[in-house]
C-alpha cells in the first residue's frame, strides 16, 4: 500500500492518544466505518505500541506510528504492524532506520533548512509541525515556493475549521487532527459518535465531484 497516495486520496490523517489498547479494534472498525481507513497512533501513552498491534490485525486501517523519535521507537512500531513512522522533527538516524524497514517515513520540518536536509535522506513528504503555532497556511506556503518537489501534512492545531485553509494549498498532501477522534469519547468507548465525526470530516474535506 502506498502511503502518500492513501494520504492523497483521503486528504485527513487522524492524530489518536490511546490509553486503553482494548479500545483499538473498536476504534479502527469506527474509522473504516466512517470513511477514514488510516490512523496515526501517538508513542505518548504504555498502551501504544499494543494499540498499534490491535489496530493493524483488525486489517481495516493503514495504521502507523507517531510521536517517533528514536531508532528504538521505530523499532517497536514496525514489530507491532505500524506501515508508516511519523515525527515530530527531522532525525536521519530515525528515518534510515524506517527506510531500512521499508516503512514510509514523515519526519517533521518547519524551516528550508530543516526541508533540505530531509530531501538530503531522499524525503519529500514531510508533516508540518506545530502548524497552528508556525505560521498556519500562509506558512506552508511560503515555504512551499523554494522546494516544489516536497509534499506536506501540516498537524498541530488544526481544527475541523482551519483544515480547508491547509488543503487549499496545492503542495498540501493532507492534514493532521484529532478533532474527529477526541480523546474523551475514545476512552469513554463511544464510538458510534466517533464514527459521526470522521465521516463529518471526511466530507468536509472530499473534493468536488
Amino acid at each position: 500500500m502506498n502511503v502518500p497516495e492513501v494520504l492523497g486520496q483521503h486528504r485527513l490523517v487522524p492524530v489518536i492518544v490511546l490509553d486503553d489498547a482494548a479500545h483499538a479494534e473498536p476504534l479502527a472498525g469506527a474509522l473504516a466505518a466512517g470513511g477514514l481507513p488510516i490512523a496515526e497512533v501517538t508513542l505518548r501513552t504504555p498502551a501504544a505500541v499494543d494499540a498499534i498491534a490491535r489496530m493493524a490485525a483488525h486489517g481495516g486501517v493503514l495504521v502507523g506510528a507517531g510521536t517517533v523519535t528514536t531508532v528504538a521507537q521505530v523499532d517497536a512500531a514496525v514489530r507491532a504492524g505500524a506501515r508508516f513512522v511519523v515525527s515530530p522533527g527531522f532525525s536521519e538516524p530515525v528515518v534510515r532506520r524506517c527506510q531500512e524497514h521499508g516503512v514510509f517515513a514523515l519526519p517533521g520540518a518547519t524551516t528550508a533548512t530543516e526541508v533540505m536536509a530531509a530531501l538530503a535522506a531522499d524525503v519529500t513528504v514531510l508533516k508540518f509541525f506545530p502548524a497552528g503555532t508556525s505560521g498556519g497556511a500562509a506558512a506552508v506556503a511560503a515555504l512551499s515556493a523554494p522546494f516544489g518537489q516536497v509534499s506536506f501534512v501540516p498537524t498541530g492545531g488544526i481544527d475541523a475549521a482551519s483544515a480547508g485553509d491547509y488543503l487549499a494549498v496545492p503542495s498540501v498532501l493532507a492534514v493532521g487532527g484529532s478533532w474527529m477522534v477526541p480523546r474523551k469519547l475514545v476512552a469513554a468507548g463511544d464510538f458510534a459518535r466517533v464514527t459521526e465525526l470522521v465521516a463529518e470530516s471526511v466530507a468536509a474535506v472530499a473534493r468536488p465531484s
